[in-house]
C-alpha cells in the first residue's frame, strides 16, 4: 500500500488554497493547512470538512513565523508545498506596494529557507498571467512569450518571485518545481459551502458582482468603456476555480514523475476570453436579475485583453479545464446566495 505523503498549502483557507484542500483530500496526499487568517475566516476549515468528511489540518501562522514553519517540518516530514499565501489585489498593490513585497517575498523567503533545510524537494507555486504584462504580439499568451514589466507591484512580486525560485533552484539541483501561471480564477465549489470571500470591499469582478446583485453594494463599476477589445470593456481569461484546483493536483502528480531540477512554467486558463459586459450579461439571463451598474475611468494596472494558451497544461500535466465562464457565474451566485444564509 502506498504511503500517503503530506503536503504543506500555505494560504489554505484562502479562495483558491481551500477548493484545493478540497481537491487533495482523498488522494494519497495529505493537505496541511498553513494560514494566518489575514484574508480568510476560520469557518473555512469546518466547511472544507463538511465537503470532504475528513478532518483538516489546519496551522495558523504566517509563513514569515519561520519558528512555527520549521515545527510544521518537523513533525510531518513534507513531501511538497503548495504556495498560495500571498497578497493579491492588483489595485491595492499600486496604492500600498510596500505591503505586497513585504508579504509576498518576504514569505517565499522563509519558506525556500526551511524547504532547503529540510530537503523538501517539490514545490508548486502559485504565480499569475500578470507575468507577461501588457501582451504586445499576442493577446492568446504561451509561456513562450517573454515576461515583461508588470502592470502592477502585485504583478511584479510574482515575476520576482518566480526569479527567485529559479536562481534558488540553480543551487539546488533536487528540487522540482512547477510555475503555475493562473488567468482569472472565478466561482465557486458547487456545494456553495466553499468559495470568495474577501474581507471587506471585494477586488475581483464577480464577488463584487454578486454582492451587488444582493444589494449588498450600490452598483457595480465596469472600469473602462475605451478599450480595444470587441466591446470596449476588459477581456479575462475567467478560470472556474474547481478546474483550477484540480490543476494543482495534476501538477503535483507530474512533479513525483518529473527530473530533478525541472522548472517550469506553465499557464492555467480556458484559452478563451470573456468581457467584463459579456459577464454582466450571462449573470442576468441566468438569473433573471437586473444588475445596476455604470461605467467608471479606467482602473491603474488593468491589461486591455490577455487570455491563456494552455496546451502546455495539457501536454505535460494532462489538464484542461471542464467548467464554462456560465459555470463559474452559476456557482459564485449560489455560493452568494448561501453564504448570506450561512451569515
Amino acid at each position: 500500500m502506498e504511503k500517503l505523503k503530506y503536503i504543506l498549502v500555505t494560504g489554505g483557507a484562502g479562495y483558491i488554497g481551500s477548493h484545493t484542500v478540497v481537491e487533495l483530500t482523498g488522494t494519497r496526499y495529505i493537505p496541511v493547512i498553513l494560514d494566518d487568517f489575514r484574508n480568510a475566516e476560520n469557518s473555512v476549515i469546518g466547511r472544507i470538512e463538511q465537503i470532504t468528511g475528513q478532518p483538516a489540518v489546519a496551522i495558523a501562522a504566517a509563513c514569515q513565523d519561520e519558528q512555527k514553519l520549521r515545527a510544521a517540518f518537523a513533525q510531518y516530514q513534507f513531501y511538497g508545498v503548495i504556495h498560495f499565501a500571498a497578497d493579491k489585489a492588483v489595485a491595492e498593490s499600486i496604492l500600498d506596494p510596500l505591503k505586497y513585497y513585504d508579504n509576498n517575498l518576504n514569505s517565499l523567503l522563509t519558506l525556500l529557507r526551511v524547504m532547503q533545510d529540510f530537503g523538501t524537494s517539490n514545490l508548486v507555486f502559485s504565480s499569475s498571467c500578470t507575468v507577461y504584462g501588457t501582451p504586445q504580439q499576442s493577446l492568446e499568451v504561451s509561456e513562450e512569450i517573454p515576461v515583461s514589466q508588470p502592470a502592477s507591484p502585485y504583478g511584479n512580486t510574482k515575476l520576482i518571485a518566480e526569479q527567485i525560485i529559479s536562481d534558488w533552484s540553480a543551487v539546488n539541483p533536487g528540487v522540482k518545481i512547477a510555475l503555475l501561471r493562473y488567468f482569472n480564477p472565478a466561482g465557486a465549489h458547487p456545494s456553495g459551502l466553499i468559495g470568495e470571500m474577501p474581507l471587506g470591499t471585494p477586488n475581483n469582478l464577480l464577488p463584487y458582482l454578486t454582492q451587488t446583485a444582493r444589494g449588498m453594494r450600490e452598483k457595480l463599476t465596469v472600469y473602462g468603456n475605451d478599450y480595444a477589445t470587441r466591446d470596449g470593456s476588459c477581456v479575462r481569461d475567467y478560470i472556474h476555480v474547481c478546474d483550477l484546483a484540480v490543476a494543482h493536483v495534476q501538477a503535483l502528480n507530474w512533479l513525483e514523475s518529473a527530473a530533478d531540477g525541472t522548472l517550469e512554467a506553465i499557464n492555467i486558463g480556458t484559452g478563451q476570453g470573456t468581457s467584463v459586459l459579456e459577464v454582466i450579461r450571462i449573470f442576468e439571463e441566468m438569473t433573471g436579475v437586473s444588475l445596476p451598474w455604470e461605467f467608471g475611468p479606467r482602473r491603474p494596472g488593468d491589461v486591455p485583453e490577455i487570455f491563456a494558451n494552455a496546451g502546455k497544461a495539457l501536454a505535460l500535466l494532462n489538464w484542461k479545464s471542464a467548467f464554462t465562464v456560465a459555470d463559474a457565474i452559476r456557482d459564485a451566485w449560489n455560493w452568494e446566495n448561501k453564504r448570506i444564509e450561512h451569515v
